[in-house]
């Protein structure tokens, strides 16, 4: 079975930082680009970076480029999201998703308030 869990999410003041974690399981993450998605109170998805297999190729939405960085470890399975100089709208819930093959995890919800 195929799982996506993305945990470090939670409240941060504005200018604050966090990182994010996805732990993959049930396929061979190795293989596989792997992205993160928002989606922010009362609005559709929003793509903010890719990652491809071996950790080059990286993407970033105009919104969050200079500040967000993706990375990944194939030795843990995991994908991470480093996030820098949070601002109020980047509230969201945060989803790491392999959109080759559909799966995406349950999500993590970010909040930036002071």
């Amino acid at each position: 079975e195929v799982q996506l869990v993305e945990s470090g999410g939670g409240l941060v003041q504005p200018g604050g930082s966090l990182r994010l974690s996805c732990a993959a399981s049930g396929f061979t993450f190795s293989r596989y680009e792997m992205n993160w998605v928002r989606q922010a109170p009362g609005k559709g998805l929003e793509w903010l970076s890719v990652i491809d297999y071996g950790g080059g190729g990286l993407n970033y939405a105009d919104s969050v480029k200079g500040r967000f960085t993706i990375s990944r470890d194939n030795a843990k399975n995991t994908l991470y999201l480093q996030m820098n100089s949070l601002k109020p709208e980047d509230t969201a819930v945060y989803y790491c998703a392999r959109f080759s093959a559909g799966d995406w995890g349950q999500g993590t919800q970010v909040t930036v308030s002071s």
